[in-house]
């Protein structure tokens, strides 16, 4: 996942990918243990142990066994994140953690909601980046990247994506996943395919109901 096998002549870079894993391992730690679907401690374990699978099998050609490796991470922290959030409603609902204690989560749940989403994303939108890394260019896909959209500077070139050799990265889907959060849309970056549709509503109601709670329980703070 840090580098591409020798036949890839332009790999895409996989540690920004690594750090916002463990920077979503690491919100977990500051949630109570109401809101944790088990040991922070040993998600940490499991996640690493994932990404160093993953990364060896990139290594070694292995791009089946990557995606199915990486698939899983994505899996362990997506239902943390479902958890965790189910179990803020409940809190909400039932008075049984401090308002601190809420406030911090709610916080944690938002920042992990966009950490998670961007690397569905990324991993998904054309074919993955195992499949994108292997095209000179990103010319179609499940998001509609303004490269891709607008006109290049040549003469009968169909996009900038095209004149340029233009491939999104992760801090692309980054910012759709920051956008749909705090704007609940993805803003300049249509979606297109209708799982990216799915996943963009998904990310949105999360997004929503944590920064209800967290309005909501400010209020009742004053």
């Amino acid at each position: 996942m840090l580098s591409a096998p020798p036949s890839v002549a332009r790999p895409e870079p996989r540690w920004p990918v690594i750090v916002a894993t463990f920077a979503v391992v690491g919100l977990y730690f500051v949630l109570p243990d109401s809101l944790r679907i088990g040991s922070a401690s040993a998600i940490a374990l499991v996640v690493a142990v994932l990404v160093i699978a993953a990364t060896i099998a990139r290594l070694r050609g292995q791009h089946t066994a990557n995606a199915v490796l990486a698939y899983a991470v994505l899996a362990v922290l997506t239902v943390g994140l479902l958890f965790g959030v189910g179990a803020l409603v409940a809190a909400v609902v039932k008075h049984t953690e401090r308002a601190p204690d809420l406030l911090r989560s709610a916080s944690a749940l938002w920042a992990t909601n966009i950490l998670v989403f961007a690397t569905w994303y990324w991993r998904l939108d054309g074919g993955g980046p195992n499949e994108r890394e292997s095209n000179d260019a990103h010319v179609e896909g499940a998001f509609l990247f303004p490269q891709m959209a607008f006109e290049g500077p040549g003469e009968g070139v169909a996009s900038i994506a095209s004149e340029t050799s233009w491939r999104p990265g992760f801090v692309d889907y980054l910012f759709v996943s920051f956008n749909t959060s705090t704007a609940f849309s993805p803003t300049d970056v249509p979606v297109l395919s209708r799982w990216a549709k799915l996943a963009s509503m998904l990310q949105s109601l999360i997004s929503l109901v944590t920064v209800v709670l967290l309005a909501a329980r400010a209020v009742n703070m004053l």
